[in-house]
């Protein structure tokens, strides 16, 4: 493995996995993915671990007494963004590798990682996988639980859409999120913004009016929509990505392009790489790996090199 998150290629002998599965990801499409694969394990001779719980809480308990007791030689993630921030804080800075079967909504972190949703691709993967360390975000609210993030931080805008997606129904997959967009264009109102581009008191401060602020550690959320078009998962570097005030109408241009996966091109839009960065603004929920976490005030940090995956 080299220095910068490199990649090795010796077969490896797999003999243990623990297998991590929330049915409820993808519309129910995981159990049937979770299934596929722990048969191909099982035909493979490999011991299965199977986590299975009714609540983040129990997940991550689980995989930490897993981890515990005798670390298996790999864990299987079958589900989406959710699942994968749900065993981050067990599983941050261990050498045990993380493999994924994406079977969410977004599946951003697979995308951002190559990974297809063949579960015999994902079984192949255990043996004959690159291993390769990539870089962590750390979101740290006022007063609240610290939380681990792969892939983007949301505030403002953007975390109220992935907060409606996660309430509807339908449609499935990405679209939910163009939907809950458009449904948000509404109420999509800009607050004023402190952000704070670094730890020491020298560093830039922006302050603006802002409809949103993300913080990625990979490009994309949403299901590919490309908030940080220029992030890099194992550069060191968190890329935060400014959407300054604009009206209903331009969010109507702007949004079609971030549906399709294009860059962002447009005057309001400001872009910085930082290794920390604190944000403060009245009323701004926040999450993280489409995941609720909490509100404004947050401060957010890289952690390089935190987490073991199979690519």
């Amino acid at each position: 493995m080299t220095e910068a998150g490199g990649h090795g290629a010796d077969i490896r002998e797999v003999r243990t996995v623990a297998v991590v599965t929330n049915p409820s990801a993808g519309q129910g499409r995981s159990r049937d993915a979770a299934h596929a694969i722990m048969e191909q394990l099982s035909r493979d001779g490999i011991e299965i671990l199977e986590i299975h719980a009714p609540s983040a809480a129990e997940t991550r308990e689980q995989l930490r007494a897993t981890l515990a007791a005798g670390p298996p030689d790999a864990v299987v993630c079958v589900g989406g963004d959710g699942l994968v921030s749900t065993i981050l804080d067990p599983l941050a800075h261990t050498t045990v590798p993380l493999a994924l079967l994406p079977a969410g909504t977004g599946n951003d972190l697979a995308r951002e990682l190559g990974i297809s949703d063949d579960p015999r691709a994902a079984a192949d993967l255990l043996r004959r996988g690159s291993v390769r360390t990539i870089d962590l975000g750390r979101l740290e609210p006022s007063g609240h639980e610290s939380m681990w993030f792969a892939t983007v931080a949301c505030t403002g805008y953007d975390a109220r859409v992935t907060l409606r997606a996660n309430r509807m129904r339908r449609p499935r997959g990405r679209l939910r999120y163009t939907f809950a967009a458009v449904a948000e264009i509404a109420h999509g109102t800009s607050v004023p913004y402190r952000i704070e581009l670094g730890r020491d008191r020298s560093d830039p401060v922006v302050e603006t009016e802002a409809l949103l602020v993300a913080v990625g550690n990979t490009s994309t959320y949403g299901g590919g929509m490309r908030i940080c078009p220029d992030a890099v998962c194992d550069d060191g570097l968190l890329d935060v990505t400014v959407v300054g005030k604009v009206s209903h109408l331009e969010m109507l241009r702007i949004l079609p392009a971030l549906s399709a996966g294009k860059r962002i091109e447009h005057p309001a839009v400001s872009q910085y790489r930082v290794e920390s960065v604190r944000l403060s603004a009245p009323d701004a929920p926040a999450t993280a790996d489409g995941e609720p976490a909490g509100h404004l005030p947050v401060t957010l940090r890289i952690a390089p090199r935190a987490l073991t995956v199979l690519c």
